[in-house]
């Protein structure tokens, strides 16, 4: 593969350039910051820059994400410490989801079978009361079905059905999590 054939002037980033500069400044001195404890800034910037975000969420120190605009939280989520959402493609997340510390969400890849090496993205989807455990990943183009887990650990490169428990590198089927009626 030769790198120098790469060429992304296609992706569409979905701002302009002063929008991105001025997040990238924001995102690194305010929302990834260790020294700023306070969530509800970390909020309000979020939604200045396009994310549309529920009631509720903890967002704890050094979470990254790439767009903001690019972003759907629903009510009483968790984001935690050093969580990634790369949201290359549109990221959207449901009611009541943890997503746990070092966790990444992955919505861009390449394609390794060209030359120009250019982008694959496709957007996630987290359904309510999905728990994507520490240190998991979830691929682009990955749909978590509602009250699904990924282990930590664990690597989601297809879909994830409701009410089931994923674990493993890649993420295969181990367990249901409870039925319909327990909720």
């Amino acid at each position: 593969m030769d790198l120098s054939q790469f060429d992304g002037s296609e992706f569409d980033k979905g701002a302009g350039l002063l929008k991105q500069t001025l997040w990238f400044f924001v995102n690194a001195l305010i929302v990834r910051s260790k020294i700023n404890p306070f969530m509800q800034i970390k909020i309000v910037l979020l939604r200045l820059f396009g994310a549309k975000i529920g009631v509720g969420l903890v967002i704890k120190p050094e979470v990254n994400i790439k767009f903001p605009w690019k972003l759907i939280v629903g009510d009483h989520v968790w984001l935690g410490e050093n969580a990634w959402i790369d949201n290359l493609d549109d990221v959207i997340i449901g009611n009541h989801v943890c997503i746990s510390q070092g966790a990444m969400l992955l919505t861009g890849n390449h394609d390794y079978r060209s030359a120009s090496f250019p982008y694959r993205n496709a957007p996630i989807t987290l359904a309510d009361g999905v728990w994507i455990g520490a240190k998991s990943v979830v691929c682009p183009g990955v749909q978590c079905g509602k009250y699904s887990i990924l282990c930590a650990g664990s690597i989601a490169t297809k879909n994830i059905p409701e009410f089931a428990v994923y674990q493993g590198n890649p993420a295969v089927h181990i367990r249901n999590r409870y039925s319909n009626q327990n909720i």
